[in-house]
């Protein structure tokens, strides 16, 4: 059973590596056997647990016009890329597929029609997946040069979480001196990003829910913080009867009626994650039902009778479906000339290696980690890690054939 599951896996990553090695030529022809050069990836095998994961070998992408090839130095890693492994997205993409969505290192070829880059370059990206490999290719729009005292490890932490959070509270909430802003999940990426961000403004207060183990080491980064399973809710009205001006929530479920409740007259809720939708190894649809149950329903007249605001957030719907790249493109500059200034700082919670992406994906289950990990490409891994993260188990080896399915894998769409 486990050699012929064994067989069925190296079939499905000779299958993928075809498919690569078609677009790598990128027009210019199929490529003669042993022309195409591999490199290493994470692999998602199919949806479910962390027995999905497993480094592989791929054929590395070329740029196609328009595009930049990054060898890749560190990759971001986000609570998105959980719920993708699970399944537990809308229309999530057919695997076997490479995951992760953003990345830092050089540039090492450019495609054609490619303007303000040059071969050598430090850079940070986004990527529509692939990203957790040790080469990608990505369209120039999405690409952003790195400060010189910035880390690679630091730039793989730096645009989602940056980017999200100042969307948030300055395209969307339009923060001003003197408001007030609660944020879920205070340890988390965003949520220290938000933390920073607030403090570029004067006389912002921050309101914070974290697990309790995380306090000592932020509760200089916001104004009040709170433990995640208290009663948030009266602790903000005991310090601001009125409550708040803007609320990040990521968590979805109840904690959405309970922002709205918290919400001042003229005041922002946004939701941009469903992290409570997470609550085993693999999609639950109890956990789906009972988040979808929680939120409260939005009434329209209640809103106009209020004077308040709901908003939605998807920094990737907004890369890849909508075409904003531009908008995106503003912003990054605004967070580098904060970064320059040493107003804000993206905060690193530990090195993996590409082989210890399971037990670093299961840090972020835990909510354990303060700030982003980061997937360091060039780490090594422990021998036991290396081990769990590369042989092919039992669970990991149900890979389905999807039979028709020979349309190019590297550059699947994120909304479909």
């Amino acid at each position: 059973m486990a050699k012929e599951g064994a067989e069925k896996a190296e079939e499905t990553e000779q299958m993928i590596g075809k498919e690569g090695g078609r677009e790598a030529a990128g027009g210019s022809g199929s490529p003669r056997p042993g022309d195409a050069k591999e490199m290493r990836a994470v692999l998602l095998a199919g949806f479910g647990g962390l027995s999905k994961l497993r480094v592989a070998k791929k054929v590395m992408p070329e740029p196609q016009e328009g595009e930049l090839k990054i060898r890749v130095k560190a990759c971001g890693l986000n609570f998105i890329d959980l719920m993708v492994r699970q399944g537990n997205i809308d229309n999530p993409p057919k695997t076997p597929l490479v995951p992760g969505f953003e990345c830092s290192g050089i540039v090492e070829a450019l495609g054609d029609n490619v303007m303000g880059f040059e071969i050598g370059d430090r850079v940070m990206a986004f990527v529509n997946y692939n990203a957790w490999a040790e080469v990608v290719c990505t369209p120039a729009e999405f690409v952003y040069k790195i400060p010189d005292d910035m880390s690679f490890s630091e730039a793989a932490a730096f645009p989602m979480n940056f980017v999200t959070a100042y969307m948030m509270l300055f395209e969307v909430a339009n923060l001003r001196e003197g408001m007030s802003v609660l944020v879920h999940s205070a340890g988390g990426g965003v949520g220290q990003a938000v933390a920073q961000l607030c403090s570029t403004i004067p006389s912002v207060t921050v309101f914070g829910t974290a697990s309790s183990f995380k306090h000592e080491a932020i509760k200089d980064s916001v104004t009040h913080l709170f433990d995640r399973n208290a009663d948030y809710v009266q602790e903000v009205k005991r310090i601001s009867a009125e409550g708040v001006d803007i609320v990040l929530d990521c968590l979805c479920g109840e904690n959405t009626g309970k922002g709205l409740s918290l919400l001042k007259p003229l005041g922002t809720y946004i939701l941009y994650g469903s992290s409570n939708m997470v609550t085993g190894e693999t999609k639950s649809f109890f956990s789906f039902a009972k988040s979808w149950w929680q939120v409260e329903k939005v009434n329209p007249i209640k809103l106009y009778e209020e004077n308040k605001v709901i908003a939605g957030f998807s920094l990737l719907n907004l890369l890849f479906k909508q075409a904003r790249g531009g908008l995106i493109k503003r912003i990054m500059d605004k967070l580098i000339t904060l970064y320059n200034k040493k107003k804000i700082k993206p905060l690193v919670d530990s090195l993996w290696a590409l082989e210890e992406v399971k037990e670093a994906m299961q840090r972020i289950h835990d909510r354990g980690n303060i700030g982003k990990l980061i997937l360091d490409v060039e780490k090594a891994p422990t021998p036991l890690m290396a081990n769990d993260s590369t042989e092919t188990s039992e669970a990991g080896e149900e890979e389905e054939d999807h039979e028709g399915d020979n349309e190019n894998k590297e550059r699947m769409p994120f909304i479909q």
